[in-house]
C-alpha cells in the first residue's frame, strides 16, 4: 500500500491520487475536500488479509482513472474513532464521500469489475452515461417513486446484459420486496455469489428482506402489540415486534422512536436486540437517508449518555 503525503487543505491541485489519512486530518482530507472531488476511504487493518487484496485493486483502479477520484486510507486499529462514528463492524470497508458525506460503498473484497463501476458510478463518464447506466437510472426513479413493476421490468432487463452487476440484484430484490413478493427476492439473492454477496447493497438487501418477512407474521398483530403496550410499557418484546412491523409498513420513524424508546428502557434486553435492528433499518434505509443520519445521533446519544 502507498504511503504518499497528502497537501493539506482538501483536494487541491497536486494533491496524491491515493494517501494515508488519519482521525485529525480526516475532516480536511476527506469531508471537506469531497466537495472539490469524490474521495474513496478504505477503512483497513494490517492483520486484515482481504483488505491486503482489496487495496492494490482498488489503488490501480482509482490511478486508471486519471484524478477523477481521490483515495484515501485509514488504519482502523491506529484511528479508531472515525470507524467507530460510521459504526463500521467489519473490514475491509469502502466508503466514497461527496459533497461532504458518505454517497456510497461496499465492505468486504469486490472483484476488479465491481469496483471499476463503484469508481465509475463516482467520477462520472465524459462520454455521456451508457445505456446500462441509464436503465439503471430509470429503475432507481421508478422504485424510489413507488413503481415497482416498472423497476422490477427494468432490473431484470439488465441482469440478463450483465448478470453479475450487484446493484441490480440488490434492486430487483427490493423491488420485488416492496410488491410483496418475498419468494421471488429471496430467489433473487439466492443465486447471487459469494463474491457479490459481501457487496454492502446486496447485504442491506437481504436485512430489508429479513426485516420485511419479519414484519409480514407480525402485521396480523399490530392492534394486539398495541393493546399489549398500553397494559405495559416493559413489554419489550411488544415494542421491538410493533415496531418492526411498522418498520415494514413504511412507517420509518414511528418504527425507529419505538426501538430507540426501547434501548432507553432497557439496552441490554435480548443482548441490545434494539440496537441491533436499528442497524438493520441503518443499512435498509442506506447511510445518506437523513432518517439514518438523525437516528444515529440519537443513538449516540443514548449509548453515551
Amino acid at each position: 500500500m502507498a504511503n504518499e503525503p497528502l497537501i493539506g487543505g482538501g483536494a487541491a491541485a497536486g494533491a496524491a491520487l491515493v494517501a494515508d489519512v488519519t482521525t485529525a486530518s480526516f475532516m480536511a482530507e476527506v469531508v471537506d475536500a469531497s466537495f472539490e472531488q469524490p474521495v474513496i476511504v478504505d477503512f483497513w487493518a494490517p492483520w486484515c488479509g482481504p483488505c491486503k487484496q482489496l487495496g492494490p485493486i482498488l489503488e490501480k483502479v482509482v490511478r486508471a482513472a486519471n484524478g477523477a477520484v481521490r483515495m484515501v486510507k485509514l488504519n482502523i486499529d491506529e484511528n479508531p474513532e472515525i470507524a467507530q462514528q460510521m459504526r463500521i463492524q467489519s473490514i475491509p470497508a469502502v466508503y466514497a464521500f461527496k459533497d461532504g458525506r458518505p454517497v456510497d460503498g461496499f465492505v468486504g473484497a469486490q472483484p476488479e469489475s465491481q469496483i471499476k463501476q463503484f469508481v465509475e458510478r463516482l467520477g462520472g463518464d465524459s462520454g455521456g452515461p451508457s445505456p446500462i447506466e441509464e436503465a439503471m437510472a430509470m429503475a432507481r426513479e421508478a422504485a424510489q417513486t413507488g413503481d415497482h413493476a416498472s423497476a422490477v421490468a427494468i432490473y431484470a432487463q439488465i441482469l440478463q446484459q450483465e448478470p453479475e452487476n450487484a446493484e441490480a440484484i440488490a434492486g430487483l430484490a427490493r423491488a420485488l420486496i416492496g410488491r410483496g413478493e418475498l419468494d421471488g427476492a429471496r430467489q433473487v439473492l439466492d443465486r447471487a455469489t459469494k463474491e457479490l454477496d459481501k457487496n454492502a447493497e446486496i447485504a442491506a438487501a437481504r436485512s430489508a428482506l429479513e426485516l420485511a418477512e419479519h414484519a409480514q407474521k407480525a402485521m396480523g398483530s399490530l392492534d394486539k402489540l398495541r393493546t399489549r403496550l398500553e397494559q405495559d410499557p416493559d413489554d419489550h418484546e411488544a415494542r421491538f415486534e410493533l415496531a418492526t412491523a411498522l418498520f415494514g409498513a413504511g412507517e420509518r420513524e414511528p418504527a425507529i422512536d419505538g426501538l430507540l424508546a426501547l434501548f432507553k428502557r432497557d439496552r441490554n434486553w435480548d443482548e441490545q436486540a434494539a440496537r441491533r435492528q436499528l442497524v438493520k433499518f441503518f443499512e435498509v434505509m442506506g447511510p445518506t437517508d437523513p432518517l439514518t443520519l438523525s437516528a444515529r445521533r440519537r443513538l449516540s446519544t443514548l449509548m453515551f449518555s
